[in-house]
């Protein structure tokens, strides 16, 4: 991919006809003999110009073993700084890799990629991430950029890609300074793609700002009901062709903006009641049910244009019983490639999840996700681990070089694909890009129970449960509708991620400020649903509960013994 300047120059490179990359064919066995030598000056290569699917393809049969290895690994790295890292960060990388900064790291494994990550207090999902390297939108910028410019320097002279998870609501890597968007639920209560477009764009125009390739969104899952907490409001709904559309939008905006979606987690994580970073999901429906109820998403998609394809770590049985998706040829090959007709690029699931780690080495795992049909290899647990073992397994032939080229084929062509020009970082959380999210908001409010208009609450207000920052959120937009938060008058009780039926109060109003699905077990005469609890969502509650604005949103899942709307 190519944003920021580094991407820039080497598209130009890369068109005049000239890569002054690559090492020779001659380079290849030193170059595995000492696989954390440093990088040495490699000589011309002249590209055929073209599409960007043959220049990658050039690019990668020239590379050396060690370097196509590389260019298959994306692990996350300790350290908010390329070079500048605390005594601290530096042990916590040289005891996982050898290296002291993340500089060093791209070095020494010619890394073709790194994963942002978050670790917060205030991250419902913390325990899922090994670190954090995520800050202010200037710190992530000087980040980013400067592993591009570590990157420039290997062998190979490609872009590093760099990822994250940014798919709003509870998996929200990248907070301060930027527009924060609700769930996909709420999109799907919403049903408008449209503006579910403009957001995409909203949310995508800004990675790229911060020097981001790569969203591993959207969620194409479709859920399935209240069982299923680890994807939850993360799934716009239940019903498989509006999600197909949210999914579809979704893609489209992304593109607009120059960033590559990566549709997950493919079979469709939807209909289980297992998280696979604990244990492996097992997806018990027959193959026409899997078609009907997960697969149509992924095929929008896919016809959306999605360059990228997530593989979850999910036992379909219906395909390849007892085995993981993420290691299934069956799945990857034979199902999303032969039948589904995807070229783009494959990449697994996080490695370091128990799913797999219960069972497989990390060197292990990483040759059979390979030999599956991924292209990259997302979180491997021990990096070095998984360098040796694919070194190993090109040298004794296990793993054809062929193969290993056709991933990086894929991985290159999506860097090397032309993206627009990212904006400065003024643009981040500007008036234009939060009017598109406030909108959004508004007509993802669903009234499930209750009157459709006037007031819904009469100050002086109390509110009890949610985070503190929703509560603080709808503090204010309460203020600025007149409505005073105090003691005593009509109550408002917030839900939210991970909540239940313990956790709800007496209460004029109950919201549920994630999914929808505990408002069946409240008592309260008014029942509404936000499906987010970012700023914009308490704004649009506030609205609606004096009476300002009126819930048009409708429930995007079942909730037992209530309507999708009372409106």
């Amino acid at each position: 991919m190519l944003l920021a300047i580094v991407g820039v120059v080497v598209l130009g490179l890369v068109v005049s006809g000239v890569w002054t990359a690559c090492t020779g064919p001659d380079d290849r066995d030193d170059a595995a003999t000492d696989r954390t030598a440093a990088p040495s000056p490699s000589p011309s290569l002249v590209v055929p110009t073209g599409d960007p699917a043959t220049q990658a393809r050039a690019i990668a049969g020239r590379l050396a073993d060690v370097d196509l290895v590389g260019q298959m690994l994306m692990p996350f790295v300790y350290g908010d700084d390329p070079d500048d890292v605390t005594d601290a960060t530096r042990k916590l990388n040289l005891a996982r890799t050898g290296a002291g900064t993340p500089s060093e790291i791209v070095a020494k494994y010619r890394l073709g990629g790194v994963i942002l990550v978050r670790r917060a207090s205030d991250d419902p999902t913390a325990a899922t991430n090994p670190a954090s390297n995520v800050g202010t939108p200037e710190q992530v910028r000087r980040f980013t950029d400067g592993l591009r410019k570590s990157a420039g320097k290997l062998p190979a002279g490609v872009p590093l890609m760099i990822g994250v998870d940014q798919e709003h609501g509870t998996v929200t890597r990248i907070r301060d300074g930027v527009t924060r968007l609700p769930t996909a639920m709420a999109f799907g209560a919403a049903d408008d793609p449209a503006l579910t477009e403009q957001a995409a764009h909203v949310s995508g125009t800004e990675l790229a700002t911060l020097g981001i390739d790569v969203d591993f969104a959207p969620d194409a899952d479709v859920i399935g009901g209240p069982g299923n907490v680890v994807i939850g409001s993360r799934s716009y709904g239940a019903d498989p062709t509006a999600v197909g559309k949210q999914v579809t939008a979704t893609v489209r905006g992304y593109q607009k903006a120059g960033v590559a979606t990566a549709l997950k987690h493919f079979p469709g994580h939807g209909h289980t009641d297992v998280d696979s970073h604990e244990a492996l999901p097992v997806l018990g429906q027959d193959r026409r049910t899997l078609e009907r109820e997960d697969l149509a998403p992924f095929r929008a998609g896919i016809d959306a244009g999605s360059e990228i394809v997530m593989s979850g770590h999910l036992d379909a049985q219906a395909i390849d019983p007892g085995t993981p998706a993420s290691l299934s040829r069956k799945v990857l090959i034979d199902l999303l490639r032969g039948e589904m007709g995807f070229t783009g690029m494959v990449v697994t699931d996080g490695l370091d999840m128990k799913a797999l780690t219960d069972k497989y080495s990390a060197g292990e795992v990483a040759v059979r996700a390979v030999l599956a049909g991924n292209d990259l290899l997302l979180l491997p647990p021990d990096v070095a681990a998984a360098q040796r073992a694919l070194l190993a397994a090109l040298k004794s032939g296990r793993l054809p070089r062929e193969r290993a080229v056709e991933a990086v084929t894929r991985i290159l062509t999506v860097k090397l694909t032309q993206r627009p020009t990212p904006s400065g970082l003024e643009t981040l959380r500007s008036p234009q890009h939060q009017a598109v999210v406030d909108e959004v908001a508004a007509k993802a409010v669903t009234v499930l129970r209750g009157k459709c208009d006037g007031a819904l609450v009469r100050g002086p207000v109390t509110i009890t449960g949610g985070s503190a920052e929703a509560r603080d959120f709808l503090t204010a937009a309460l203020g600025r509708q007149g409505v005073r938060v105090g003691a005593g008058g009509d109550s408002i009780h917030l839900t939210g991620y991970l909540d239940g039926a313990a956790d709800l109060r007496p209460a004029t109003v109950t919201v549920a400020t994630d999914t929808p699905y505990l408002l069946a077990s409240a008592k309260s005469p008014t029942l509404v649903a936000t499906y987010g609890n970012v700023e914009a969502s308490m704004k649009a509650l506030a609205a609606v509960l004096t009476g300002k604005a009126k819930a048009g949103g409708r429930s995007p899942v079942p909730v037992s013994g209530l309507p999708r709307s009372a409106c």
